[in-house]
């Protein structure tokens, strides 16, 4: 039995978290374990009603699950980052949760823009580290709203931070058993006292702990044409909180879109909290139009973390076999509903 607290949050993610909650059930009815499913109310609605934001007594009753199921979070009416920094980014940095898991797959038959490239050639991973650098809200403002304002945003980077990121990157590059390739991807040549840490922890590492790792640098600007020119090099990229959310939605277009772009935020020796990284598309809202199968493929690394590697695979295998009968991964140009998309992939199970 495993107790899986969802989070549905706002736009599209109470649909999409359904369809993955049906797949979950499914797979685990077929593979003869259980979840049991609570749901909690996080959202931009509770917001506006209450001015609550994630309690410190709700952060305590999180901490009694496996695992956290989530779908988005954001609404049109609330200022951007209040409801991000006041629920999933304290979630993130209360749950030490430092390690943003971006699996980069493309499936058969699925859209990429980069020509002549294929499922052979677009398939690595990028571990973000999730709980430092810019993210942090580290610094302030003086003087605002006149001609003499100052804006101090300061990237916070420490050795323990860096070093237990890299060390799951590479334990991850050997886990794969793939490439057998480290990427780290910095900017040593303007950010010189940040990744001056980042370049030594990650060949000091490398050379004591993982020789038979390779080990390739490249600067985050160089890494987005390379991403474009030559996907297929790539096994296991390791960055820093900021090029992380940035080069992970580059990543996500390559592979079909954020329709299908899964993720995980984890402390490997905590409580993780899996999620679509597509957000919350308000537009595509209570219309059943939007793909699930980011959420659903969410799902499987969540029963992947909790150890249920064979479910995670069925599952996986289920939407190999769904992706080649839709007409696109974007919303509303699927050829299926939300709804009709999840009952497929139960099919397949």
């Amino acid at each position: 039995m495993y107790k899986i607290a969802v989070i549905p949050g706002d736009g599209t993610g109470p649909e999409v978290i359904r369809e993955g909650c049906k797949v979950l059930s499914a797979v685990s009815n077929k593979m003869g374990f259980k979840l049991e499913f609570t749901k909690f109310d996080l959202s931009g609605e509770r917001y506006l009603k209450t001015g609550a934001l994630l309690l410190d007594e709700e952060l305590e009753e999180l901490k009694k699950y496996d695992a956290i199921y989530f779908g988005a979070i954001g609404h049109p009416d609330i200022k951007p980052g209040i409801l991000e920094r006041g629920v999933l980014l304290k979630l993130r940095f209360e749950l030490d949760q430092y390690i943003n898991l971006r699996p980069v797959k493309l499936y058969p038959n699925v859209y990429t823009p980069i020509k002549d490239k294929g499922p052979n050639d677009i398939d690595f991973v990028v571990v973000r580290e999730n709980t430092e650098g810019l993210y942090t809200g580290t610094g302030g403002i003086m003087k605002k709203g006149t001609p003499d304002e100052v804006a101090i945003q300061t990237s916070i980077n420490t050795r323990k931070g860096v070093e237990r990121c890299i060390r799951f990157a590479y334990e991850y590059t050997r886990k794969r058993d793939k490439k057998k390739r480290l990427t780290l991807c910095g900017k040593t040549n303007v950010l010189t006292y940040a990744f001056d840490l980042w370049d030594r922890v990650f060949n000091e590492i490398g050379k004591k702990y993982y020789p038979e790792i390779e080990r390739d640098y490249v600067h985050v600007d160089a890494l987005t044409l390379y991403m474009i020119e030559k996907p297929e090099f790539y096994d296991v990229i390791v960055t820093d909180n900021m090029f992380g959310d940035i080069i992970t939605d580059l990543a996500a277009i390559i592979q079909g879109g954020l329709g299908i772009a899964s993720g995980g935020n984890l402390n490997p020796e905590g409580l993780s909290m899996f999620e679509p990284i597509g957000g919350t598309a308000p537009k595509h809202t209570g219309k059943n139009e939007i793909n699930p199968l980011a959420a659903i493929g969410s799902g499987a690394m969540m029963l992947d973390f909790l150890g249920e590697e064979k479910a995670a695979k069925a599952i996986e295998a289920a939407i190999i076999k769904v992706t080649p009968k839709m007409k696109s991964m974007r919303a509303a140009e699927m050829g299926y509903t939300t709804q009709e998309v999840g009952d497929l992939v139960v099919k397949e199970l």
